[in-house]
């Protein structure tokens, strides 16, 4: 399925022409763009977009400024396929950028319109010479499948709706399913899993997709998919639950990425793995105080059931581990701590080797998809500690709440040969030109590149313009 933001070559588009500020002051080739900048008043701040028009009163192409260097948003073109008016045009000067270019034009091109009357297509681009619109349209239908499944909101998107996504997404690759849900999670040894989802009126499920060659390297992918989260019996305020249709993204970016994998046929064993659950409150609901026995054994006392999504990741990260993967990713909107470290943008990893998370960070510049390593402080494990089981959930202060929610997970792996754990938002509070106010994909660009260079010696054609970063369920 091609991507209609974009448009076949042809000899009638019209030029975009992207102006830095140095290029402004040293002059553009085009005598006739440099006679309108002079006259308007352009500057090529980044995002300022100017109309250019012909002689005859048509539309001749359009300016649109990128600040001091491209080097410092090189996703903004996103901003463009809102602003162009209708039609086909061209970047004029995509130069060395135009993998980036192109990828934020496309992704700034998404529309969530199941609930209302959808918009016409505007503007189209034609794909500059040299990139990959394959490869390129890859990377935005993962990205976009994961934002469709975030801003879907619990009525059509609980558990039974996250299996049904699933399962078209494995269907459209021949992938294998299984499920085991309700009572059966707890004959198949899923304890946690069950205890979080048995009050909602959706069954808690397990759902398991095997994409690939048996005999591949073994990548398996687990994702928070908590469709909606009331906090339990330990009950979120109401402002605390109006963004808990995103409780899922975890569930929403494995999905991309997966999608991302099979779309470019990576040689992989690929196994995804969701616990797909509501954390709703009725009379069998888990409680404060309850002890909980985990698939791999260690008993977790139950200090917050606002804590549940680490309860079902163990359950699956043990059940995924015990096939002993190469690459264990599990991907989670898991800690208001994480936000507060890094805030919306910029996703936190945990690992335990140095290369691998070079490896990543060096993939999420690529990628133009920023990410940031946390530790996993073993000084911090002993406040997981209990009086009465093995480890609690919810260690009472507050404190480096993200690392203690990454070192409760890391009691659940040991046979795997990496393991990423990544504490994601998954959710834009504001829109930015690649992408509106909403569900988000993060981190998944990344994770792609990483994945495909691993296993495939294969590294996506996006340009690699440099930039810094700073680097309650």
């Amino acid at each position: 399925m091609t991507l209609s933001c974009f448009a076949d070559p042809t000899d009638l588009s019209l030029p975009v022409y992207l102006c830095s500020k140095p290029e402004l002051e040293q002059g553009l080739a085009d005598a006739a763009v440099r006679k309108w900048i002079e006259q308007s008043g352009f500057s090529a701040s980044a995002g300022e977009f100017q109309l250019l028009p012909a002689q005859d009163g048509t539309l001749a192409g359009a300016l649109f400024g990128v600040g001091s260097s491209l080097d410092d948003a090189p996703l903004i073109t996103g901003a463009l396929a809102s602003r162009l008016p209708k039609g086909i045009w061209h970047l004029e000067n995509a130069s060395d950028a135009a993998d980036a270019l192109a990828l934020g034009f496309g992704l700034g091109s998404y529309r969530f319109d199941r609930y209302r009357k959808p918009e016409p297509v505007k503007a189209q681009l034609t794909v500059p010479g040299g990139v990959d619109r394959e490869s390129l349209e890859r990377l935005i239908r993962g990205c976009f499948l994961a934002r469709d499944l975030i801003n879907t909101p619990v009525n059509d998107m609980g558990p039974a709706e996250l299996e049904a996504a699933f399962r078209a997404l494995a269907g459209r690759h021949d992938a294998s399913v299984s499920t085991v849900d309700g009572d059966a999670l707890l004959e198949n040894n899923f304890p946690m899993i069950h205890a979080v989802g048995r009050a909602s009126a959706s069954a808690p499920r397990l759902l398991d997709m095997r994409w690939g060659a048996q005999d591949a390297p073994k990548v398996t992918l687990v994702g928070k998919g908590v469709c909606f989260d009331t906090g339990g019996l330990d009950i979120k305020p109401a402002a605390g639950m109006l963004l808990m249709k995103k409780d899922m993204g975890g569930a929403a970016n494995v999905l991309g990425l997966a999608s991302m994998i099979m779309e470019a046929a990576v040689p992989v064993r690929l196994r995804v793995l969701i616990p797909a659950v509501e954390n709703s409150i009725s009379g069998n609901a888990f409680r404060p105080g309850d002890v909980l026995t985990s698939r791999k054994g260690p008993t977790v006392e139950i200090g917050n059931t606002d804590a549940e999504g680490r309860l079902i990741l163990a359950d699956a990260l043990a059940y995924g581990d015990e096939e002993e993967p190469e690459l264990l990713i599990d991907m989670a909107t898991l800690t208001g701590a994480a936000r507060v470290a890094l805030g919306p943008d910029l996703a936190p990893f945990y690992c335990h080797g140095d290369s691998l998370a070079e490896e990543l960070m060096a993939a999420g510049r690529v990628m133009h998809d920023p990410l940031w390593r946390m530790p996993l402080h073993k000084g911090y494990d002993q406040s997981l500690s209990s009086p009465l089981a093995d480890i609690n959930n919810a260690p009472p202060g507050g404190m480096a709440g993200s690392i203690t929610a990454a070192l409760f997970l890391n009691r659940f792996v040991e046979k795997a040969g990496n393991w990423l754990h990544l504490d994601i938002y998954g959710w834009n509070p504001k829109a930015k030109p690649w992408s509106p106010q909403g569900g988000e994909a993060q981190a998944i660009r990344a994770l792609f590149q990483l994945v495909s260079e691993r296993f495939n010696g294969h590294r996506e054609p996006v340009a690699n313009i440099l930039f810094d970063v700073p680097d309650r369920e």
